[in-house]
């Protein structure tokens, strides 16, 4: 190319006619996640809402304290775990049958795995109710949607590694559920299975997501997620009431005594209902009654009723309004000011929820 053609093109390049403003982008930025290391570092002296003393507020934190104890409870187990079908069973039955206090080990780690998902409902069930997911907050949101989305999936895979018959079935039906996504379903399916049929490779897969991809993703968003709540602080439900408390020691302590009435409440769970093997995975004879995990009811419930690609339709519906909620509401805000649409949608979603796992779960 010659001199020429390139000065003429640099100084095209140079012209403001292609220049891009992104000053409303920039201040965008930096509105929703307002970078301020001296922020970070002085957050333990930050003053909080006197409200925030109620136990409903250490929601927050209840997850960040399970997750540390599926961690040290899972890395003992997986000295003795074998990813393969058969091996699984046998080395969960060694665990808990043969193992010193194996079953106690797996017992909290069970526990702990459906408190963890129990509690980061709530958290974002109180999100969602205090609206602290509205402008600037709306990252903040996003992030905690992909921790439950995290959760949830550390909660199959981590059933799904037993080996006995509703492990290998829910095996089965969830990646059966995957299979049903419009266009990209079949290609989902076998990447899930590592083939087309649930294998070994299908538990080996599912045991790497579960100890390897799900922590580090885990932990990474919820890094995030509590640099974004210190940036921004908390949520003033109340602007009006000016009453505070110091987050060192005053909330610290209430974190603490909570998070002691959790432990015991784990450790009661444990010994009250210990964990089973239950009966090896036989792939050759179907269960005549099998259903997923309490968090899995609603989707089981929804797609017998909706079958096929139309309810998989459905369900990404929801998952598109539940992970674009900040923006959706701001709709309905202009659609009804007076009349706060997003607490009227969202309390009728978490009835129909609540009652559709307890439907499943007792009558069906």
């Amino acid at each position: 190319m010659s001199e020429k053609p390139l000065s003429k093109l640099m100084t095209t390049l140079k012209s403001p006619r292609v220049s891009v403003d992104l000053t409303g982008v920039k201040e965008a930025f930096n509105e929703r996640i307002p970078i301020d290391l001296s922020k970070v570092a002085d957050a333990i002296n930050e003053p909080i809402p006197k409200y925030q003393e109620m136990f409903t507020f250490a929601a927050g934190g209840i997850p960040l304290f399970l997750f540390g104890i599926q961690a040290v409870t899972g890395i003992l187990l997986a000295f003795f775990y074998v990813p393969q079908w058969d091996a699984a069973y046998e080395s969960v039955r060694h665990i808990t049958e043969g193992v010193p206090f194996g079953w106690w080990v797996r017992g909290i780690h069970r526990w702990s795995a459906n408190l963890l998902i129990l509690f980061v409902f709530l958290h974002m069930i109180r999100t969602f109710i205090f609206g602290s997911y509205r402008k600037p907050r709306e990252f903040t949101w996003l992030m905690g949607v992909g921790l439950l989305f995290v959760t949830v999936t550390f909660g199959f895979t981590g059933y799904s590694l037993i080996g006995n018959q509703v492990s290998y079935w829910a095996s089965v039906i969830g990646t059966n559920i995957a299979g049903n996504v419009p266009v990209i379903g079949k290609y989902l399916l076998y990447f899930m299975r590592g083939g087309w049929e649930v294998t070994d490779g299908t538990l080996t897969r599912f045991f790497a997501l579960h100890a390897w991809v799900m922590p580090v993703s885990l932990t990474l968003l919820v890094g995030i997620h509590v640099v974004l709540v210190r940036l921004h602080g908390p949520t003033r439900v109340d602007p009006d009431d000016e009453r505070e408390i110091k987050f060192w020691p005053d909330q610290i302590v209430n974190e603490v005594i909570v998070l002691l009435y959790i432990l015991i409440l784990i450790m009661v769970l444990t010994t009250l209902f210990p964990p089973h093997v239950g009966e090896r995975a036989t792939p050759e004879q179907t269960p005549l009654h099998i259903a997923p995990e309490w968090y899995f009811l609603w989707v089981y419930g929804f797609l017998k009723l909706v079958p096929g690609t139309i309810g998989m339709l459905g369900l990404m519906l929801f998952v598109a309004a539940l992970v674009f909620w900040p923006w959706v509401d701001k709709v309905l805000q202009r659609i009804s000011p007076r009349l706060d649409l997003s607490v009227v949608l969202g309390t009728i979603v978490a009835l129909l929820v609540i009652v559709a796992i307890w439907w499943q779960a007792f009558f069906l």
